[in-house]
């Protein structure tokens, strides 16, 4: 790769910092003193902000997580090595997304509008136009993508063998392994009634008269939502919720999600038909990727031979897999009608404690209707048909397969491969990143204010006499 040198003097570090104390918006109000963001690094012909460590300090402290020893310098060592990977990602001519970026600022607007409860209370609070928050946003999140993918061009050949995840947990000291909890994997086959004809004509007819009602201005859309909804999550809220084109295709029911998106504002869907039953849409607003939406959901009432007909069905079908005609995951194939699980092979997935989804989890992470049943099961065991609620609280049954129990325990390697390979695997990727950071360090102009002379972690980059 071709060595390159962005430099600029140190009569320009002066002056950029000049700049920057003279244009600072303020970032604190103590007393009456203002304290002004500076700039206290250079990095190739990016600068670095003590509001850029101000504001990455805070949201560690948001998320609850502990902060590192030497905070300040941990977090300039941090962004200053993410500006020399954006500069080598420009250099390399490294693509990103217009829509990828585009994509990150709506999800962010959406987070915030989401917790300051709307639109106009961001505005307020900040003090800034929604458009003026997008563009404030934009560079700084095509440099983490930007960073981001030359990380991974660094890392793309970095491998893990057998013999390395060996000698990784043998360098462990066998009094620091982690204590797990005892784990289980669980498996499920549900069916929920279905509406026959009859009932979906009733109810066609009469979410068509809400539609019509609402569109002639004599009823609210909101109103009836609260009145007539079966959406449990909604109907508070007079059916209101928000849909990201880019973010929630998979979460979202493929007809209700291509309904949405073909309306306009204020106008109303015709009756359309989910997995959840039938519903008419109306599109509040729209800002790009995101669309404001309000709905109604009608679900039939089913009667107790519906359910005994369903109860009966998972019967027959756990029959044929005790019996060894099907496996398990053959028949949650070919008879379910629940789509958490259907595409699954019947497997549930929680989040870990590392927040990652997993099969394999304790007890108290699956749903509570599920502990008692499991209790009462050995591994391979199929549970007769049980009585369940469903993602919307709809009414169907289950059999529930208990796949495996691991015992409370020390980490090992049989027990805990693939979680003592990811964490080995992670180690050696930040050796190859520190390898990388130390051969091409030099390659670029890096200059930090001398206030961090005392850093450790900042040791191999150039301080400021100034």
């Amino acid at each position: 790769m071709q060595a390159f040198t962005i430099k600029i003097s140190s009569f320009i570090f002066g002056i950029l910092t000049l700049l920057s104390t003279a244009n600072a918006q303020p970032i604190a109000n103590v007393g009456n003193r203002i304290l002004a963001d500076k700039i206290i690094g250079i990095i190739g012909d990016k600068i670095l902000l003590q509001s850029d460590i101000t504001n990455q300090i805070i949201d560690i402290k948001r998320q609850g997580m502990e902060l590192p020893p030497d905070v300040e310098c941990a977090m300039v060592d941090k962004i200053a090595k993410q500006k020399i990977l954006v500069l080598q990602a420009q250099f390399d001519s490294i693509p990103v997304s217009d829509d990828d970026i585009q994509n990150d600022i709506d999800n962010r607007i959406r987070a915030f509008i989401q917790n300051y409860g709307s639109e106009e209370e961001l505005v307020r609070i900040s003090g800034k136009s929604v458009f003026q928050i997008k563009e404030d946003f934009r560079e700084p999140i095509k440099e983490r993508r930007l960073a981001d993918a030359m990380e991974r061009k660094i890392l793309e050949n970095v491998r893990i063998t057998p013999n390395e995840v060996k000698d990784y947990f043998d360098n462990i000291p066998k009094d620091s392994l982690p204590f797990y909890e005892s784990m289980i994997e669980v498996s499920e086959l549900a069916i929920f009634p279905t509406m026959n004809a009859d009932a979906e004509a009733y109810l066609r007819e009469k979410l068509t008269t809400m539609k019509t009602q609402i569109e002639e201005g004599r009823k609210s859309f909101p109103v009836l939502a609260k009145l007539e909804s079966d959406d449990p999550g909604t109907k508070d809220n007079g059916g209101a919720f928000s849909i990201n084109r880019a973010t929630d295709k998979q979460m979202i029911d493929p007809a209700f999600f291509r309904a949405s998106f073909q309306l306009k504002d204020g106008e109303v869907s015709k009756v359309i038909k989910s997995k959840f039953g039938l519903h008419i849409i109306q599109m509040v607003s729209r800002r790009g990727d995101i669309a404001d939406v309000r709905h109604i959901l009608k679900t039939p009432q089913f009667i107790d031979e519906d359910f005994t007909i369903v109860k009966a069905k998972l019967d027959s079908i756990r029959n044929l897999v005790v019996s060894g005609k099907y496996k398990f995951s053959k028949a949650v194939e070919m008879f379910s009608n629940d789509e958490d699980t259907k595409y699954t092979a019947g497997k549930k997935f929680g989040r870990n404690d590392r927040n990652e989804l997993d099969s394999k989890l304790p007890i108290d992470k699956f749903d509570a209707e599920l502990i008692p049943i499991l209790k009462d099961l050995k591994v391979g065991e199929i549970s007769k048909p049980v009585a369940f609620k469903g993602q919307m609280k709809q009414a169907g049954f289950r059999l529930v397969l208990l796949e495996s129990i691991t015992a409370a325990h020390r980490e090992n390697l049989k027990d805990d491969y693939s979680t003592i390979a990811k964490k080995a695997l992670d180690e050696k990727k930040a050796k190859k990143m520190d390898e990388w950071f130390t051969k091409n360090l030099s390659r670029f102009y890096v200059k930090l204010d001398p206030s961090f002379k005392n850093c450790n972690a900042l040791k191999n980059y150039t301080l400021s006499d100034k």
